[in-house]
């Protein structure tokens, strides 16, 4: 049987990658911080088969012992404080757990293989390293340019998963996966906050909708469908980088569009008002990936387009809320 260790466990990629490789028949394990994490039950509660052991990807021992308790075959290394706009009130500590922690569990991991244990690395890079983007699409290959204290700290951790596969020979990869939803998204992120405020705005739970910049272009895909992608990756001989993605960018304002259309609102523009304060400092104009690479090698490809992704997350939210009331 193979085993997997997943850190991050609690977001949306960690709960699809826990289904996917349980599918599979593997026995999952699972990177939880702190006692009383808050999203504990939730992940008790999707996937109860996962062992889960607590750790910190601050803490290198409580790493170092997560590994040997669950004798792993592959690693996800999926946990990072993600959300982007923190990162600018918060730049220090983004920098240590999502920059720093991956060397903390790279250097952990490099110490358990030691020990003649045949182990396999995946890193979740991000689209948000191309920042100023110096090339479209962005491939493997374009320069990165992050714009963020988030982007700089993937930056640091992608680089480092490359130096420890070119100095110590693990079999490390890296996924620089562009922006993928679900409906398991936190509510702090664009996609899922368009998607709750519209199902409220159907359900008259609130009035308007305050946004950032609505010409900001980014390329979603679905989260279930990008795991999927990372499980590949290290099922390969050898071990690489490649961009994830959909080929296809769309503004806020076609997200918008979408989403109001799925509760058959047209006027969207009427419930819709610009905030400053969900400005970005630095702004990512156009993202837009190039995954010819993962298609060739990996066979990958993606199965949920836009306005499905988008549909899928205003139906439930919808769902969600009309339970409640």
């Amino acid at each position: 049987m193979k085993r997997a260790l997943i850190t991050g466990i609690t977001g949306q990629d960690g709960l699809y990658l826990s289904e996917l490789l349980l599918a599979k028949g593997y026995q999952v394990h699972g990177v939880i911080r702190g006692q009383n994490n808050p999203k504990l039950d939730l992940v008790r509660a999707v996937v109860p088969e996962v062992i889960l052991h607590t750790g910190d990807l601050l803490d290198s021992f409580s790493l170092a012992r997560a590994l040997e308790a669950a004798q792993p075959t592959e690693i996800y290394n999926l946990g990072a404080i993600s959300f982007v706009a923190y990162s600018w009130d918060n730049a220090h500590l983004t920098s240590q757990v999502t920059g720093h922690g991956v060397l903390n569990i790279l250097e952990a991991v490099r110490l358990y293989a030691a020990g003649d244990k045949s182990v396999r690395f995946y890193q979740a890079s991000s689209s948000e390293m191309f920042g100023k983007v110096q090339e479209v699409p962005q491939r493997e290959t374009t320069l990165l340019w992050p714009r963020s204290p988030y982007g700089v700290a993937k930056v640091f951790g992608h680089y480092m998963t490359i130096n420890y596969r070119e100095s110590y020979g693990l079999h490390a990869s890296s996924g620089i996966l562009f922006n993928h939803e679900s409906p398991r998204r936190g509510p702090e992120f664009v996609t899922r906050k368009v998607s709750q405020a519209v199902a409220r705005i159907k359900l008259g739970q609130q009035d308007t909708l305050p946004m950032g910049n609505l010409d900001a272009s980014r390329d979603w895909g679905f989260a279930g469908d990008y795991v999927e992608a990372m499980w590949r990756m290290l099922q390969q001989e050898q071990a690489d980088d490649y961009v994830i993605a959909t080929g296809v960018t769309h503004t806020i304002r076609d997200l918008l569009e979408v989403a109001f259309g799925v509760v058959g609102i047209s006027d969207w523009e009427s419930y819709v008002t610009q905030d400053p304060r969900f400005m970005r400092p630095a702004e990512v104009e156009l993202l837009i990936g190039d995954a010819s690479k993962a298609r060739e090698r990996l066979g990958w490809t993606p199965t949920v387009d836009f306005e499905g992704l988008v549909t899928m997350m205003v139906e439930s939210d919808l769902a969600a809320l009309s339970r409640r009331r």
